[in-house]
């Protein structure tokens, strides 16, 4: 069965007739536009291990690549796509923390936290290639086809060459005019940057240029009370599948990775201005 397609970059939500006439009624200077909140509806899920920590996702050739974290239990997984089965593993040295990741050509390449590494991998068989220091901390990962993007848990994601790691420009992500932080896991999705907002049931949707957001998800509620358990932490995972463009996220020692869909409608946003 074929599943459900992601929409393009959703359109910004249409203000009513009467909403329109009261917002012109009360204009007396040009306003900021209302960034679009958007809901979700869960249309297939996939088992995933506790014991993952999950600090980066992707999904590429029908296989799905984590990134895991915590001191002494940090690790690279590949996982077949349509049947859960691991195919490959490479655990990190007890002393890194391993963070976002991203696949990139024939390489992988995944941050660390606190070490200020960002390590290179071969793709086929998870061999070390090389490393690239960056100059603070690791959080998110991704990239646009031309460099890598990563994220520091502040509101800026920075641009760096994946030939050299030498960074090219940073922005300041920013919402209604104030600055976004803590994001964390990244996604390159149609033109834009998805994040993580850590400690939050948001992904918010960033103009690569400018560090506007454009639009967020609320995901209040998607893993259920029942399936919490004392080590299930927040929210965090983003993957598109190019083959068919569904969506999938998920959380740190989460039970399961969501397919979803997009919905109109939902009037609760959480927000994270610093």
């Amino acid at each position: 069965m074929k599943l459900p397609t992601l929409p393009a970059c959703p359109p910004l939500v249409k203000l009513t007739l009467v909403s329109a006439i009261v917002a012109a009624s009360l204009a007396v200077s040009p306003a900021r536009a209302e960034v679009p909140v958007y809901g979700y509806k869960v249309t297939a899920k996939m088992p995933q291990s506790r014991d993952n920590f999950v600090q980066g996702l992707q999904i590429l050739d029908g296989h799905l690549y984590v990134s895991t974290g915590n001191y002494g239990s940090s690790s690279l997984l590949r996982y077949d796509m349509n049947n859960g089965e691991l195919l490959d593993e490479r655990p990190l040295d007890s002393r890194l923390f391993a963070e976002g990741l991203t696949v990139f050509g024939e390489r992988i390449y995944q941050l660390t936290w606190k070490s200020r590494l960002l390590l290179i991998y071969n793709k086929a068989d998870f061999q070390g290639i090389a490393h690239f220091r960056i100059p603070g901390q690791g959080w998110g990962l991704t990239h646009n086809g031309k460099d890598l993007i990563y994220s520091d848990g502040s509101h800026r994601l920075h641009y760096l060459s994946p030939e050299s790691g030498t960074m090219s420009h940073s922005i300041e992500v920013t919402e209604n005019g104030h600055p976004v932080s803590r994001l964390n896991e990244l996604e390159w999705i149609d033109g834009q940057v998805w994040a993580n907002v850590w400690q939050t049931d948001r992904i918010v949707m960033i103009n690569p240029v400018t560090g506007e957001v454009t639009a967020s998800i609320n995901l209040r509620g998607l893993l259920p009370e029942p399936e919490r358990q004392p080590a299930t932490d927040v929210l965090n995972g983003i993957a598109r599948n190019p083959d068919d463009g569904t969506l999938w996220v998920t959380g740190k020692n989460w039970p399961w990775i969501y397919q979803i869909e997009l919905i109109n409608g939902t009037n609760t946003q959480e927000t994270n201005y610093e």
